[in-house]
């Protein structure tokens, strides 16, 4: 906790991202305080987030690829038969969750559900050390989880919503889509209490996919923030907060998983309801 005078200090440090935009005096550029972020506004960007995530992204385009290219038909290699593993526990996924016959479906989940861990991933890498490391060449913040940022989780969540509707609007009609807002669950005659409670359920389904993904992963965030406080309360403080970060990393794995899991599912949940023909 060197270089910070207080724990508030150390925390809020920890949780600002490196966010790009304009403010009247600085005109465009890197934001160094609270008040610059807040002056961005909405039309900042979040650079950490947006480079690590597109960097992951890229990392897993490239590492299947590479594993595809080298693949054999006979013994697989060690790489080789955790990439099948993967592809077959995806394929059971959606094979239980989606109904239908879409070429679409696999790879996207397959997608989401490597992309989301590896953003979850980076929350198990040491909260001091890259940002220390980003400090040191004049990089005033650095988030490295771009899942415990909101824009991102959003994006993707939008993204989901958008191949919904989409979807939606494909097989069942803009009449048919209607219909099932305004004449369901009660008779036709009850349309704008049907409207409003579908409408609800409707719009529910991005914002609860974002906000479960990043509240989780920020509280992850914020307990591994706090653990690493007590290094700086002595040896003995010290030494029973290494445990408890080893222990809460262990956990942590599960959590991780289990949010790319679930952020998936879900996602092959919802497109399969947007799937289905209206009757």
């Amino acid at each position: 906790m060197s270089g910070y005078e207080t724990s508030a200090e150390y925390i809020k440090h920890h949780l600002t991202n490196l966010t790009f935009g304009h403010t009247e005096q600085h005109g465009w550029g890197i934001a160094h305080s609270a008040t610059d972020i807040a002056e961005m506004g909405f039309w900042s960007i979040n650079l950490d987030s947006m480079g690590f995530s597109i960097g992951l992204g890229v990392l897993f385009l490239w590492f299947f690829r590479k594993i595809g290219r080298s693949a054999t038909a006979g013994v697989p290699s060690g790489w080789q038969n955790f990439v099948e593993m993967l592809f077959e526990f995806i394929d059971e996924s959606v094979r239980g969750s989606f109904s239908g016959k879409n070429p679409l479906i696999a790879p996207l989940s397959l997608t989401i559900f490597v992309w989301v861990f590896l953003m979850n991933f980076m929350d198990l890498l040491a909260v001091d050390h890259i940002p220390f490391l980003a400090s040191a060449i004049g990089i005033p913040y650095l988030k490295i989880v771009p899942s415990t940022d909101p824009n991102i989780t959003f994006g993707l969540s939008l993204s989901v919503f958008a191949l919904t509707l989409y979807y939606s609007f494909k097989f069942k009609g803009a009449g048919g889509f209607f219909a099932e807002l305004a004449f369901h669950p009660f008779p036709k005659f009850m349309m704008p209490i049907n409207l409003l409670l579908e409408g609800v359920t409707l719009i529910a389904k991005p914002i609860s996919l974002a906000l479960r993904l990043f509240g989780n992963m920020y509280a992850g965030e914020m307990i591994f923030i706090l653990i690493a406080l007590m290094y700086g309360g002595g040896w003995a403080l010290g030494l029973f907060g290494g445990v408890l970060q080893l222990g809460w990393a262990i956990f942590h794995i599960l959590i991780i998983t289990l949010q790319a899991f679930i952020f998936m599912t879900l996602t092959i949940v919802y497109l399969d309801m947007a799937s289905q023909e209206s009757h």
